[in-house]
């Protein structure tokens, strides 16, 4: 008897019609002789209607309350599926993060996991039972505070379970058929992916693409967790994502593994900074200060005459107004002129591990967007991925671009998407 760990996204559980489909996919892994652990996300877009509730009734909702708001949303659908499983005959408990063991650091809104302690879902496991967890929850290991792991969480706390429980694979159902070349909803052509590296879709999942969340793939890279990433509105084969391929499967290594963009980030331009040791790591310290998450970075050339130099970097949108309230507490020990607030940009990322050892890559990319007419404003790479930020308006426009230009066009139909947003 294998363990398998299940995670559904909101769209699979929008509605009552959906939870009695996942449930009935539920009973049919447990028919086939396994223990099974299931993460489940809020109903549909349950959180965000709670943000919205939450900000019409405070502009800063206080941390601590605001996650115990924000979980409410996934306790009302592990509840509805058991219920939904028992009436299908098999006994099933739902959890909490804090009753499923997810331990966490304090920091509300986007906590880390520190430790994962199943004892009640293995007890429930042994008598047969199958076990509902409330994803995207934890609690702090400190004030034992109900908290949050951030938007997307419960794709983490469903590795992190099945790293936990020894799982023999940690499967991942979203609304479309497993992870694609670029986001099916952009690029019609996309083409879905049977396997690939932790590597790449580390780099995927840091640049945009979301049907999985970074730290979720960094958890199970680090635990070597298979992920099977498919559809719950098909019985279709998904993408697996791990070390190896899986089984049979003879993969071989593409150069070019994906596109993937990002309209979620802002890019703040730091103006008139003294070129000297020391400025920079002033601003990046006040920005870590304020526990904001950076991206790219870019300094200028500083200007002879004035010995100034700009910085430029992006960040989540989400957390703009933090960056530009802490850079404004310590312009007079920083020194900079202004600071300047884009939030019209658009990250594309070109990710691959055959790049580093095929040379061109660089220059079709920039080829690609150039004929497209897609002007760049910034550059990043690694060894494995090419980033760039342009206007958000050109994004679509690039991205399709970009993957036609390396051939990842599907030759197939259509790239089906169930509904939602993918994940």
């Amino acid at each position: 008897m294998g363990l398998v760990v299940q995670k559904y996204g909101g769209s699979s559980v929008a509605d009552a019609e959906g939870i009695k489909r996942v449930a009935k996919r539920i009973v049919d892994a447990k028919k086939n002789g396994n223990q099974v652990v299931v993460v489940v996300s809020a109903m549909g877009d349950t959180t965000d209607e709670l943000i919205d509730l939450a900000e019409q009734v405070s502009p800063i909702p206080a941390g601590r309350e605001f996650d115990m708001l924000l979980t409410a949303g996934e306790r009302i659908s592990m509840a509805l599926l058991a219920m939904a499983i028992k009436n299908l005959g098999h006994e099933a408990q739902s959890f909490t993060g804090s009753q499923a063991g997810v331990i966490t650091d304090s920091v509300h809104n986007k906590a880390r996991i520190i430790d994962v302690t199943p004892g009640r879902i293995r007890t429930a496991l042994d008598e047969g039972n199958i076990a509902i967890v409330a994803g995207f929850q934890g609690v702090s290991q400190d004030k034992k505070d109900i908290t949050t792991l951030g938007r997307g969480g419960s794709d983490t706390t469903a590795v992190a379970l099945a790293a936990a429980l020894d799982a023999e694979v940690c499967e991942i159902y979203t609304d479309v058929d497993g992870v694609f070349t670029a986001d099916p909803r952009v690029v019609k052509k996309a083409r879905k992916i049977d396997w690939i590296s932790f590597e790449d879709m580390l780099e995927l999942a840091a640049s945009g693409s979301k049907v999985l969340l970074h730290r979720c793939v960094e958890y199970a890279r680090r635990y070597n967790i298979p992920i099977h990433v498919r559809s719950s509105f098909s019985g279709l084969r998904g993408t697996w994502v791990s070390n190896e391929p899986q089984g049979d499967q003879k993969v071989e290594h593409a150069i070019i593994s994906g596109v993937a963009h990002d309209v979620s980030e802002a890019k703040i331009t730091v103006v008139g900074v003294p070129d000297k040791p020391g400025e920079a790591a002033a601003i990046f310290r006040a920005i870590a200060n304020a526990e904001v998450n950076i991206d790219m970075v870019v300094q200028n050339v500083s200007a002879a005459s004035t010995g100034l130099t700009d910085i430029s970097f992006t960040l989540p949108k989400a957390e703009g107004r933090k960056a530009i309230d802490a850079l404004e507490r310590n312009r007079g020990t920083i020194g900079f002129e202004s600071l300047r607030y884009d939030d019209q940009i658009a990250k594309i990322s070109l990710v691959g591990a055959g790049m580093k050892t095929n040379p061109g890559v660089t220059a079709g990319f920039f080829e690609a967007l150039s004929d497209a007419g897609v002007n760049i404003e910034l550059i990043s790479t690694s060894e494995i991925r090419i980033s760039v930020v342009t206007r958000a308006d050109d994004v679509n426009e690039a991205v399709c671009a970009v993957h036609t230009a390396f051939g990842l066009d599907s030759d197939s139909d259509e790239a089906v998407v169930y509904g939602g947003t993918g994940r």
